[in-house]
């Protein structure tokens, strides 16, 4: 059976079953026209069998009556899907019409009129109507059952060898089996045209639902890249302002000394050189990762979003690089030598942490110092501070430098803050940690963000 479409499930809704496409409505036209061969085929057949006598011994219908009869009994099957209660009414009225005055046809009738009360079971759009239907046919056919019964009993004449003498007298036995075939021809009918119209909803549910899954693969798939490319543009922030504002300050040491003193300007050359090095290969790192996403699905999209997953598609202890808060030594040493006067202390046991947390405070100590070189001045000096607690990690940087208001700043330097905050809130949301950032009081500026180290539920991305 061809449905065109199947419509939306709602619970608290009946579900309506759609009418059937063209296919389907070419398919009754063509069982609606076997029908009619088949039974017209009998009505022949029978009549050169001599079958045809009225249940009162009458003479059996004209050929133009059988004719009628036959059209009337099959064609309106083609029909059957789309008006299913009217079509059965009058396949109903048909066949009794058919009993009453003989046509001769006991075998196609049946069929058609079985087909029928199916339909109405199956693919009628109301199951009130479809009940009120069903009930009226079947009762009317066991009263016209029944009828027949009681009447013919008085009747010698009719069926003279079942004897209705007894308790039990043939003629009776006779009739239960008549309502026993009726009763298991009926329910059939009814049960399985039920069936029909569970198993089509059953249907329709399942491929709404598949439709609702595939569409929520695609929102979560969106989500994914969007989470992805947020990440990527932290990430590239966080290594280009580190090391392009630490190639600026030693260039600009290089100018400086370079005709006084070529040794320095060298050395200045040289930090130059490692932090131009350590850039590409964090670059090469980040271009790594895109083109492992490019091949890989919305699952290893959402691990390398949270930085869990490595280019190899396993999950690796860091996202695009290496660094963790086991080397904020490398990085105050680097900013040092770089001209920042920077010191660290750590307090407390270092534990193991996972990977979103090392790499987030490490990026956050690297945004806050690269604020220090770019926005406190010549003079600044920077102090970073990790606190090992029971549950948690903080890292805190502190400057000593001037705090220069978004009105004082170029329009550049202002958005480049604010990404740079942006990224480090970002990071902190996503370790289920809090940030605090923000001017001294006596001078200078803050960055602290604490991690919890065991997180009591996930955080949504």
């Amino acid at each position: 059976m061809t449905e065109n479409t199947a419509p939306p499930v709602v619970d608290g809704i009946e579900w309506v079953r759609p009418r059937p496409g063209r296919r389907g409505i070419r398919n009754d036209v063509i069982l609606a026209l076997v029908l009619a061969v088949g039974t017209a085929a009998t009505v022949v057949l029978y009549r050169i069998a001599g079958w045809g006598e009225g249940d009162a011994g009458g003479d059996a219908a004209p050929w133009w009556g059988s004719v009628i009869w036959v059209a009337a009994m099959t064609l309106p099957l083609a029909a059957r899907r789309l008006q299913p209660e009217i079509v059965a009414l009058v396949a109903s009225a048909t066949f009794i019409v058919g009993g009453v005055v003989p046509v001769g046809d006991a075998l196609f009738s049946n069929i058609c009129l079985f087909v029928a009360i199916y339909t109405v079971g199956a693919w009628s759009r109301s199951r009130r109507r479809a009940t009120i239907v069903r009930g009226v046919i079947v009762a009317g056919m066991f009263g016209w059952l029944f009828w027949g019964l009681v009447y013919y009993s008085a009747m010698q004449d009719y069926l003279p060898d079942f004897s209705r003498e007894g308790t039990v007298s043939p003629y009776l036995a006779y009739g239960l089996i008549n309502v026993l075939t009726n009763l298991l021809y009926f329910g059939g009918a009814w049960y399985f045209g039920d069936t029909g119209y569970r198993s089509a909803r059953s249907r329709a549910e399942l491929e709404q639902r598949t439709a609702e899954l595939a569409s929520e693969r695609e929102r979560t798939r969106t989500q994914a890249v969007a989470i992805e490319r947020l990440r990527i543009a932290r990430e590239l922030h966080d290594v280009v302002a580190h090391h392009v504002s630490v190639i600026g300050v030693q260039a600009g040491a290089a100018r400086r000394v370079l005709a006084k003193d070529p040794a320095a300007a060298a050395t200045a050359l040289s930090a130059i050189e490692s932090s131009a090095r350590d850039a590409v290969d964090e670059l090469h790192g980040l271009l790594g990762t895109l083109r492992g996403d490019a091949e890989t699905g919305p699952v290893a999209v959402l691990d390398h979003a949270l930085g869990l997953a490595g280019e190899d598609g396993e999950r690796a202890t860091t996202s695009t690089s290496t660094r963790g808060i086991a080397r904020l030594d490398e990085l105050v040493a680097e900013c040092d030598a770089s001209g920042l006067p920077t010191t660290l202390a750590i307090v407390g046991e270092p534990v193991p942490v996972s990977a979103v947390v090392d790499l987030s405070a490490y990026r956050i100590v690297q945004e806050a110092l690269t604020n220090v070189r770019k926005h406190a001045g010549a003079a600044a000096t920077a102090e970073v501070r990790v606190r090992w607690a029971g549950e948690s990690v903080e890292v805190e940087v502190t400057n000593s430098g001037a705090v220069l208001r978004a009105t004082s700043e170029t329009a550049t330097d202002a958005s480049s803050r604010r990404l740079g905050q942006v990224g480090m809130r970002e990071r902190v949301a996503a370790a289920g940690g809090r940030l605090e950032l923000g001017p001294r009081s006596r001078g200078g500026y803050l960055v602290r963000a604490d991690f919890p180290l065991r997180r009591a539920e996930e955080v949504p991305a």
